[in-house]
């Protein structure tokens, strides 16, 4: 019998590997820092995240209320999904894109878009592949990435290039291993957005090279000045050689309700659907029925919010061509990509216009090396807020 009265050695957890090598979540350190100053009682204006702040359309919501009263959708749902929401998402395509998608194997349901971004590098990547990553870009395609103990290599996304990649400038080394790139327009951070001639050079290059594209169109749904964007899946070839992921989460104001696609290529959809099958049972019945009810339902709310963003879009350059902050507007998405004034770096800044002027914005090396000397300020408060937060700016006399 064992002795429980010996003194025992302290016991220790001990990590997978893995787990050490994620990357920082550096929005973690942004949120606590905008907590203290609210923990003391400032008047914090928040652009730093990009947490859609309106409420989900009532209809979505009234058809999720009604549907959570279906004994139906209390037991587990098929693990890939209902058809019907597939089919949803299909029609949508055909609709907005004139794509013709495969609903039950060209469609794979996701929770959230940001999980189907990590589970196609773990889909595809062994280690010691590589990931061909844009710079600035979303900080969670690193994490799948890492966790598939696979490398990066970074596309430069520069001003002079409209912030689109150069393929021709990536190594031959690079290339060599790689296996899948992400891209992403409309652009987050840099609210850029990309042209059907870059998406026709992005098939031919992923042909020529063998490396599976995955196109993040969660901004898909916003456009400003009249420009829709174009989806990747309407290029000919693009179903060939990869898949394109779109989420709810801001076309509709559902970012909590976790719904996302992954549309495309069906040896891509297969790969994602078998891992999934490991790790859930699909969504809540409920929620798939509500989703289905934004995507074939009305869309003047994606018509109204669309045109939301853009006014405040406007409000806010017309605003900080008022302080001397002078930065082409944003074509898509909900965010801004401004430059920092001379003397100072992303991070300086960043900290300097919480400390003294109690707005946050995200240091654009967050987004990666070539994000620094830019923020980012996020389209996600009203109007007066955004031309507050100016305002608050101003006073430092950077820009004078």
């Amino acid at each position: 019998m064992t002795n429980l009265s010996r003194p025992q050695a302290p016991f220790s957890i001990q990590p997978a590997d893995r787990m050490q090598g994620l990357p920082t979540q550096f929005f973690a350190t942004l949120v606590r820092k905008a907590n203290e100053q609210i923990a003391q009682g400032h008047d914090v204006i928040n652009l730093g995240q990009g947490n859609p702040d309106r409420p989900t359309p009532s209809h979505i919501v009234a058809s999720m209320q009604e549907a959570a009263a279906n004994p139906l959708y209390h037991k587990y749902p098929p693990f890939s999904g209902f058809p019907f929401l597939k089919e949803a998402v299909a029609q949508r395509y055909k609709e907005d894109h004139d794509v013709d998608l495969d609903p039950e194997t060209e469609v794979a349901i996701l929770f959230g878009g940001k999980t189907g971004l990590i589970e196609i590098a773990q889909c595809l990547l062994n280690p010691g592949d590589v990931c061909l990553v844009p710079d600035p870009g979303y900080p969670d395609y690193w994490s799948g990435v890492a966790l598939a103990g696979a490398q990066m290599a970074f596309m430069p996304l520069k001003e002079d290039n409209n912030f689109l990649p150069d393929y021709s400038a990536l190594k031959e080394s690079d290339l060599n291993r790689a296996k899948l790139m992400f891209i992403n327009y409309p652009n987050n951070p840099t609210g850029a957005t990309a042209p059907a001639s870059f998406y026709q050079e992005t098939v031919e290059f992923a042909h020529r090279r063998g490396v599976v594209v995955a196109s993040d169109f969660a901004y898909g749904a916003i456009g400003f000045d009249g420009q829709k964007p174009v989806s990747f899946l309407s290029t000919p070839g693009a179903k060939e050689v990869g898949v394109e992921f779109y989420t709810l989460s801001k076309t509709y104001n559902m970012a909590g309700w976790r719904v996302g696609f992954a549309l495309g290529n069906r040896e891509v959809i297969r790969l994602i659907n078998l891992m999934q099958d490991h790790y859930y049972c699909s969504l809540f019945g409920g929620i798939q029925a509500a989703a289905t009810t934004a995507l074939i339902g009305p869309q003047d709310c994606v018509t109204e919010l669309r045109n939301v963003y853009e006014s405040r879009r406007n409000a806010l350059y017309t605003a900080l061509a008022g302080i001397g902050w002078n930065a082409s507007p944003s074509q898509g998405s909900f965010f801004s990509w401004l430059p920092v004034p001379k003397g100072h770096t992303s991070t300086s800044l960043s900290d300097l216009l919480l400390q003294e002027a109690k707005v946050v914005v995200a240091p654009g090396v967050g987004f990666g090396t070539h994000g620094e000397g830019y923020v980012r300020l996020g389209l996600l408060s009203s109007e007066t807020r955004l031309e507050e937060a100016v305002q608050r700016i101003g006073k430092l006399h950077l820009f004078d």
